[in-house]
């Protein structure tokens, strides 16, 4: 496999075609790989088979022949799921197949699959960050956790997914990655909707304050790429009614496992904690399905942040 990979074109099964996903499998396909893709969704799988994969009935089926697998999926229980079980990847593929789950989960989830797995299964974690429009243009961040060797022997294909490939140490590192930078963005989102709100309560221009703080100490990546505020950056979220993008259900998750992972080792984060209540707050108020940045237009009081446990 190692002189094949050399050469560029594999054969990749890719399991889950959502958001992230069916775009990721998109760019496999574009730089000469062969992708075989199942999801649940029908118009998933259509837009694969558009893109120039192939379709496939069942996770068994597309699997098979795999020289690489990748899972993007949306919980840890969705991952077990897809991996374990006589239809499962670790019954079907290849024994010498690399396994790639690309989901945020905690960082438990990969190596309960290792155990799960016969003994030499290839496995990383390696979820990503860069949003759907990342997905698209092929400029995903992976931050991956297993086998250093293995790491970069699967760099060029996940180069054709991203533009930055970072290991941060065995099995589980990238999903430790993942979750402390997620922590930190849901506490930027949130800092950032409050300082614009207070601007614009006060007579300021959202544009303006926005330029200042990108150019001021108060800089960070939502002001960049990322602006809350409906109007103030054309191709974010915020300007096209908060749909697509990185959705309010998926930050809430995603803060809940970075509270777990705290609380496991025994660290403070009353900021991440915080952060974990607020968007709680705003997806029990009916904005789960919306972009995360949708925070912004539901100011969340301290009292009501406070009331989650």
């Amino acid at each position: 496999m190692a002189s094949e990979t050399q050469q560029g074109a594999l054969r990749v099964a890719f399991i889950g075609l959502g958001n992230m996903g069916g775009p990721m499998a998109a760019n496999l396909v574009r730089a000469g790989h062969a992708v075989r893709g199942f999801d649940l969704s029908a118009a998933a799988l259509e837009r694969l088979a558009c893109a120039g994969g192939t379709v496939c009935a069942s996770i068994a089926d597309a699997v098979r022949d795999a020289q690489v697998v990748i899972t993007m999926l949306p919980a840890g229980e969705h991952v077990l799921t897809a991996y374990s079980g006589e239809a499962g990847v670790l019954a079907n593929a290849p024994a010498d197949a690399v396994l790639i789950d690309s989901s945020t989960v905690p960082p438990e989830i990969p190596r309960q699959i290792a155990t799960l797995a016969r003994p030499g299964t290839l496995l990383l974690d390696a979820p990503v960050s860069g949003g759907t429009a990342g997905a698209a243009a092929g400029t995903l961040t992976f931050m991956v956790g297993g086998d250093a060797a293995l790491v970069e022997r699967m760099r060029p294909l996940l180069g054709s997914m991203g533009r930055a490939i970072h290991h941060g140490g065995p099995l589980g590192a990238g999903q430790t990655l993942k979750l402390c930078n997620n922590m930190l963005l849901g506490i930027l989102m949130a800092g950032t909707s409050e300082a614009l709100r207070l601007g614009i309560a006060n007579g300021l221009d959202p544009k303006v304050l926005s330029a200042v703080m990108q150019q001021s100490s108060g800089r960070n990546w939502t002001l960049e790429v990322y602006n809350p505020c409906p109007g103030v950056m054309e191709n974010a979220a915020s300007s096209r009614g908060y749909t697509g993008g990185f959705a309010t259900d998926l930050m809430a998750k995603d803060l809940r496992l970075a509270h777990g992972a705290a609380q496991a080792s025994d660290v403070a984060t009353p900021l991440g904690d915080l952060a974990r209540r607020i968007f709680e707050v705003h997806r029990a108020n009916g904005h789960g399905a919306l972009d995360f940045s949708s925070i912004f237009q539901d100011p969340v009081t301290l009292a009501q942040a406070l009331e989650v446990k």
